[in-house]
């Protein structure tokens, strides 16, 4: 097994209002609104349109490690 990082969007739920322009401008309807903030589902495809459009900076892109098998 070998670390690989990789980069995951993540909302900030106590900035988020709920506002839904991310949900707007997600090309593949991967956020989802719900008891009013935003939720990014496995769908993301890690484009980045919603941090670009998010009035409250809410969204904001992590790095992430996960173990993956090593390539034969």
């Amino acid at each position: 097994m070998q670390n690989t990082c990789y980069m995951q969007f993540k909302i900030i739920t106590e900035k988020c209002t709920g506002c839904g322009t991310c949900t707007d401008v997600c090309p593949t309807e991967a956020i989802l609104i719900r008891d009013g903030k935003a939720i990014i589902t496995i769908d993301c495809v890690d484009c980045g349109a919603c941090t670009r459009v998010c009035p409250e900076g809410a969204i904001k892109k992590q790095a992430m490690s996960a173990l993956v098998p090593n390539a034969k």
